[in-house]
């Protein structure tokens, strides 16, 4: 059996990895300059904990803003734990970096998504793609495909 570089896999943990690094920064140090998080993940990811009334409204998929106000931010090796506001109502949520399908900071231009075996079904193996690039409906990032890299 031949062993190979399983190179989805190492950039998926280099890459929640950088999340990390930063989020623990800004939970120690607070958000620096304009910097700001758009952070998407999925809601039906068995690690994550919100509030019932934000599990029916975002069934599936939810994006938060880190920001203005946020408290409570906490980081481990599998997620982080942030009380954001709600209209008025601070919510705690748990999120786990599994659970993440795109992390933005537009106020640098940098984004990363995360794509699953779900989202693309083209791919027949049990890898997961890792495209670093901005969220569609921002046009503040520049959009780098890791395709670009990958021999033919």
């Amino acid at each position: 059996m031949a062993r190979s570089i399983d190179y989805g896999n190492l950039m998926h943990r280099a890459m929640r990895g950088l999340i990390q690094s930063v989020l623990s920064d800004v939970a120690e140090h607070g958000l620096p300059g304009a910097h700001h998080f758009f952070i998407t993940f999925d809601t039906r990811h068995p690690g994550v904990i919100l509030a019932d009334w934000l599990r029916e409204r975002y069934p599936t998929e939810m994006t938060i803003v880190i920001q203005h106000w946020f408290e409570n931010l906490a980081v481990t090796d599998e997620g982080f734990s942030i009380t954001l506001n709600f209209g008025n109502n601070p919510e705690p949520m748990v999120i786990p970096f599994d659970a993440l399908r795109t992390f933005v900071d537009p106020s640098v231009e940098f984004g990363l998504r995360f794509e699953t075996q779900d989202e693309d079904e083209e791919d027949d193996d049990d890898q997961t793609d890792i495209e670093v690039e901005e969220e569609p409906e921002r046009r503040d990032a520049e959009i780098v495909s890791l395709d670009q890299f990958r021999k033919h």
